[in-house]
């Protein structure tokens, strides 16, 4: 990330070696036919191997407890994309802004992509994970991602903690890793969020970072 500083990239590292993640429990359903929220990050037009935005809104879950599967049945989400709406993220999310409870979410799979979208007094921060066959597709799709976004900056060096990733303007992130592709998108957030007053950018940048220590931990 060519404007974050040492300090940072220096978190992001340490952040790889914690322990404790958690799956998330709940179940999740389909979008509803209206009104379900929607992330405002530049996506590729609807193909079969490009990214698509209809995986947003749905059944209302929260992060913790349970027994999560490897795979929900039939053709669900694994264990490991349902861990944007687990314990780890909450906990991280909740420390950043120093809010007193943990805010409500709402999880949704469609179109191979799980979403869990986390509605804060600010706005809703939306955390989605594509699930693609193999690595070579979800660099594809990764890719695309980018080559759309607006105003698109790729992260470099330590930032990036060795994988494909990008930032956008308006407050998002997103990393590719193994078969999955992470977006982490606060642009319906303010640029300035809780006590320390950190930039939405900084935002979905830690918790990106956090998920990514969940895979690593549990691969």
């Amino acid at each position: 990330m060519t404007h974050r500083t040492p300090q940072l990239a220096s978190l992001a590292l340490s952040t790889l070696l914690l322990s404790g993640c958690a799956a998330a429990a709940g179940s999740v359903g389909q979008a509803p036919p209206s009104g379900a929220p929607s992330s405002s990050a530049t996506q590729p037009a609807a193909g079969s191997q490009a990214p698509s935005s209809s995986a947003q809104g749905g059944h209302a879950g929260h992060h913790g407890g349970g027994t999560p599967s490897p795979r929900i049945a039939g053709n669900g989400p694994s264990e490991a994309a349902r861990m944007v709406c687990g314990d780890q993220p909450m906990d991280r999310l909740t420390a950043i802004l120093d809010l007193d409870q943990d805010p409500h979410t709402v999880n949704n799979w469609a179109d191979s992509t799980f979403t869990c979208i986390y509605h804060l007094d600010d706005g809703p921060l939306e955390i989605s994970v594509r699930e693609a066959p193999d690595q070579a597709a979800a660099l594809t799709y990764f890719d695309a991602m980018q080559a759309l976004a607006v105003d698109a900056t790729p992260i470099k060096g330590l930032a990036n903690l060795g994988f494909p990733a990008y930032e956008t303007a308006d407050g998002s992130a997103v990393f590719q890793k193994d078969s999955f592709v992470l977006q982490v998108d606060a642009s319906d957030l303010p640029n300035a969020l809780g006590p320390d007053a950190i930039t939405r950018n900084a935002l979905a940048y830690q918790l990106s970072t956090t998920i990514l220590a969940c895979w690593v931990e549990h691969h």
